[in-house]
């Protein structure tokens, strides 16, 4: 599962630029989808950030696919040669072979996918004949849409979504493989956000089974004995609760229309640090009587506030979008800046 903030033509980082000089050189290394477009297209603006997941997923050096673009308002010549009439124009161009395969279905993810999927011959072949039940190979089972519902309707069960093409995918196998080897039978009730080591997607199985992590994790039990992606601290356990490490706090108070809307998203952050031994994803209730006194001694001014701490000391306040990438990216620069320190 993926997502991606939307960005412009100008701000793609990943899709592959062509123009009329490197065009039929390139085209021709490997598999490539390219999208044909102009700046002031509408349709090719809202295509944008859908086209640079799929450059994410594919533009790994070790992938056997290449995800680009042709402006064709500066490379009109190219794009007449390449029967472009309108835009964006989406085609497909196998290795070796400068004429491609024109995409003609809904612009999704899924869609775009499964084009590429049948054009590398990798698409499932659907028989005419009952479904056999999966075998599980070391731990971990291969679904189709023939065994997947079957399958996932008793027990818990943690699915990856993947395309056999895609660089991330075939980063991600090994470790995929490692965790099955260490997990053991058990309908989506998450969608993972984390890191993609071995460790943290154990403990992320681990905290929604209810289970507690392995013993490195000391993530809070709260009063209920269950682990939890969130540290729920009061004036009594500030102190000792945020002694070590980082910690990213909340300050907030239950009937606050922000925190209200920001609470999913902080639990999403909790989780992508809960396998992380050195952050804590805090929050504070200031409306109860024993936080009170905290919350006044910590300046806090208004719901949220959002401070991170480094070793019980305050380090600095949060002020920017409260969306989940930008929040964790805001931890991870300072968790960066921290380790060039030593």
């Amino acid at each position: 599962m993926l997502s991606q903030v939307s960005k412009g033509h100008d701000e793609d980082v990943l899709t592959l630029q062509y123009t009329n000089e490197n065009f039929s050189t390139e085209i021709k290394k490997k598999n490539h989808f390219v999208m044909f477009y102009a700046p002031w297209c509408g349709h090719c603006q809202r295509l944008g950030p859908t086209w640079e997941q799929l450059a994410e997923m594919s533009n790994e050096e070790d992938s056997n696919i290449r995800i680009a673009k042709v402006d064709c308002t500066t490379e009109s010549t190219l794009c007449s040669e390449q029967d472009v009439t309108g835009y964006p124009t989406l085609k497909f161009y196998k290795i070796g072979e400068t004429r491609g395969i024109k995409f003609r279905g809904t612009r999704d993810l899924p869609s775009l996918t499964s084009f590429i999927n049948e054009q590398l011959g990798s698409s499932s072949m659907v028989e005419d004949v009952a479904p056999s039940p999966p075998e599980a190979v070391n731990g971990l089972l291969e679904l189709t849409e023939n065994t997947f519902e079957k399958h996932v309707s008793s027990g818990h069960h943690f699915v990856k979504f993947y395309a056999p093409w895609c660089g991330h995918c075939q980063k991600l196998a090994p470790t995929w493989d490692e965790l099955a080897n260490s997990l053991r039978n058990d309908d989506v009730i998450d969608k993972y956000t984390g890191q993609r080591t071995h460790e943290e997607l154990k403990a992320y199985v681990s905290m929604m089974l209810g289970k507690d992590a392995d013993e490195s994790s000391r993530k809070s039990e709260n009063t209920d004995g269950v682990p939890h992606a969130i540290l729920s601290l009061t004036a009594d356990s500030f102190k000792h609760g945020i002694e070590k490490g980082f910690s990213f706090v909340k300050f907030f108070a239950p009937w606050c229309g922000h925190c209200k809307r920001l609470a999913p998203t902080w639990e999403e952050l909790g989780k992508k640090f809960f396998a992380n031994n050195n952050v804590n994803i805090v929050k504070v209730d200031c409306t109860l009587d024993v936080s009170k006194q905290l919350c006044n001694e910590q300046e806090v001014d208004g719901f949220p506030t959002l401070y991170l701490y480094r070793d019980g000391r305050k380090v600095s306040e949060y002020n920017g979008s409260r969306n989940l990438d930008d929040l964790y990216d805001f931890v991870i620069n300072h968790l960066q800046k921290s380790h060039d320190e030593l």
